[in-house]
């Protein structure tokens, strides 16, 4: 198995731990074959995108107990749909990117001139 990369080249960081995220709920925006939307992009989410997202149809914001979805807040960093994150830069309310913890496969989707346009480095 070889080890996952993130946009910029090198070994893919920790994305978040509280709220736990990942499609493998595992912290890392990593992917597979089972993950259609491709959850890649860890964003550090803002309030007017918990707002735009939850108007396209995904509320992040409201918990959900079946699925241990706590719901997000402003602040929290989540492993975000590569399609939404460009969704949202089109729109001018796309997220905070942390480019370390940010899976290769995103570049499918997304240009790296922009998800460094867009770049949070946290503590």
């Amino acid at each position: 198995m070889t080890e996952a990369k993130n946009v910029l080249g090198t070994k893919l960081e920790l994305c978040c731990t509280s709220p736990m995220t990942g499609y493998y709920r595992d912290g890392f925006c990593n992917t597979g074959g089972q993950d259609f939307g491709m959850h890649v992009v860890c964003a550090q989410v803002t309030a007017e995108f918990l707002e735009y997202t939850k108007f396209q149809g995904n509320d992040l914001s409201t918990p959900a107990p079946h699925f241990n979805f706590p719901g997000l807040k402003p602040g929290d960093c989540w492993c975000l749909c590569a399609a939404r994150w460009q969704e949202a830069l089109a729109d001018g309310v796309a997220p905070p990117v942390v480019l370390e913890a940010t899976h290769a496969r995103a570049l499918e989707v997304c240009n790296l001139e922009d998800l460094q346009k867009h770049r949070v480095i946290l503590q």
